[in-house]
């Protein structure tokens, strides 16, 4: 009887490891090095699938209404090599190895929600970025053949910029950069060459570029040892860690915004609501014309409503004792 129920159990763990190497269906693949190789000797391009399969809605409406589908594979499969980058709830659904590996490749990609589709070449190189969209598999096919033609452009642009000098050669490497709308931490991650070129042809920075590509990178350092912290839950390392970049970094505009922002959400997930509560004027203030400053006001209301709840629910603990 035992044996027939270590039997039982290794076959099910079986099963387990079989549906999660196939969990996004046929076609696809978990493993990113594979996927680059198979991209260079197919002469393909690279399409990565950042998901949260279990828990983040629009990825699942993605996954069952477009990805899944064999419509989807036969429309893609003489161009891209499919890849899930998976962030599940359950963490059985991946292995260890692969969990490392999403985890590397969410920062390297600097992917901040979900779901984010990234086309990039046999290299891994982005050049094109797309999410969820309510599209049928053929219509979302087209969405994706339109976007693979930056890849042709920002060839193009390369290949002229090399024929030109100085402050021109910079504007046209920037233009062929900011046509793909990629994170200026993505571009340094995946271009640093094009950086290179572009700081050594404008030293001046008369294109202003360089400013804002090095605070969109000193930012991304900054989210990258927070990652470190949230992992952990030490929300106590996370604010002190906040607080010395608010200090010692050159933050300016959205940029602060953004950073304020994380110390607000770190006091609110840590039950500190006043202090939260008094740092949303400095958020709004740190840039009042961006987006996140016209959501401040409701940020506030659902502040003001946890910390009722919270207060409520400390009233509450005595008289259930």
């Amino acid at each position: 009887m035992k044996k027939t129920k270590q039997i039982l159990a290794a076959a099910y763990a079986a099963s387990l490891s079989l549906t999660s190497a196939f969990a996004s269906g046929e076609g696809w693949t978990h493993d990113y090095a594979a996927a680059k190789k198979q991209a260079t000797d197919e002469k393909k391009d690279i399409l990565l699938d950042f998901t949260g399969s279990d828990w983040c809605p629009p990825c699942m409406d993605l996954y069952t209404n477009i990805l899944s589908k064999e419509e989807f594979r036969t429309l893609t499969k003489d161009n891209l090599v499919l890849v899930e980058i998976d962030f599940p709830n359950d963490k059985s659904k991946i292995s260890d190895e692969t969990h490392k590996q999403n985890r590397e490749l969410q920062g390297k990609y600097v992917i901040n929600g979900f779901p984010t589709i990234m086309l990039c070449d046999a290299d891994g190189r982005p050049y094109a970025r797309t999410g969820f969209q309510e599209s049928s598999p053929k219509e979302y096919v087209a969405h994706l053949d339109e976007l693979r033609t930056k890849k042709d452009v920002r060839d193009k642009a390369f290949a002229e910029a090399a024929e030109s000098e100085g402050v021109a050669k910079a504007k046209a490497l920037v233009a062929a950069v900011e046509a793909m709308e990629l994170d200026e931490a993505a571009v340094g991650n995946f271009y640093p060459d094009v950086v290179e070129q572009i700081k050594a042809a404008d030293p001046k920075d008369e294109s202003g570029y360089m400013k804002k590509f090095s605070a969109k990178m000193e930012f991304a350092k900054f989210e990258a040892a927070l990652q470190d912290f949230s992992e952990k839950k030490d929300f106590d390392g996370a604010l002190a860690y906040t607080e010395k970049a608010l200090v010692e970094g050159s933050y300016e505009g959205e940029i602060k915004q953004k950073v304020l922002l994380t110390k607000l959400s770190i006091l609110a997930n840590s039950g500190k609501y006043d202090e939260a509560l008094q740092l949303v004027d400095e958020v709004r203030m740190a840039a009042p014309d961006s987006e996140l400053a016209g959501r401040m006001d409701s940020i506030k209301t659902s502040l003001e409503a946890d910390k009722a709840k919270a207060s409520a629910k400390k009233e509450e603990a005595p008289a259930s004792e």
